[in-house]
């Protein structure tokens, strides 16, 4: 794929919702709030579960080519959460339904279309389980990471993919990246604002609400396996 990071990105929307109570469900499911909480050690088994139950049409979007298992394993065996910033996104039942990958590297091995006179750039990576698509978790994935570089002093943040990948495509237009398209790929790359106080709050705020809501799901997870019956 020739992507910086080794870290395409993957879709995150699936099919329309059903007419007559599919379409209220699914209206009323976009409406719920996306708590986007930053993961760590303890999450890496999650993650590898994650990633092991998308499909090779998935795994094709996320990684640009449908990854055997052994390959995902070492991908997210690799996953450095010290320098990278990863995000996720968990269901009601505390299952890991979606994750970011925010990966930095020096501004020296950057793609060839960045400019930039930081120390840093950038490359953000989303896959979103079949489950919860639909609910705008891409979008909330990226606005999160697109906060945390400003805040980090990284102007760029840059994102590769397959061409066909229109779900990713609509984002980055959303998000008013410059796209450009050459054999069958695609980059886009968005120019950040500095940081300032405004956004510092934003981030530690959300963050905060994320860790709320993480610890409560978690704790209801546990709580319900305790007291389910024993066989």
């Amino acid at each position: 794929m020739g992507s910086l990071f080794k870290n395409p990105l993957n879709r995150d929307s699936g099919a329309a919702s059903e007419a007559g109570a599919g379409t209220v469900d699914a209206h009323k499911k976009r409406k719920r709030t996306v708590m986007v909480k930053e993961l760590r050690e303890r999450d890496r088994r999650r993650m590898l579960r994650h990633f092991l139950a998308l499909d090779n049409s998935d795994r094709l979007l996320r990684f640009g080519t449908a990854l055997p298992d052994e390959l995902v394993e070492a991908y997210v065996a690799r996953i450095d959460f010290e320098r990278d910033m990863v995000y996720g996104v968990y269901n009601r039942v505390f299952k890991l339904v979606a994750v970011g990958h925010l990966a930095f590297a020096p501004k020296e091995k950057s793609p060839g279309k960045i400019v930039t006179t930081k120390e840093q750039v950038a490359e953000f990576g989303v896959s979103v389980s079949k489950s919860a698509r639909g609910l705008g978790i891409g979008s909330k994935l990226f606005e999160r990471a697109a906060i945390h570089c400003r805040n980090q002093d990284v102007d760029t943040l840059y994102m590769h993919c397959l061409s066909s990948n229109q779900v990713m495509m609509r984002i980055a237009r959303k998000a008013g990246m410059e796209i450009e398209r050459e054999y069958g790929e695609a980059d886009a790359y968005l120019r950040l604002l500095p940081a300032n106080p405004a956004s510092m709050l934003q981030e530690a705020l959300e963050e905060q609400f994320a860790t709320i809501d993480y610890t409560w799901k978690a704790n209801a997870r546990a709580a319900a396996k305790w007291f389910s019956p024993k066989k």
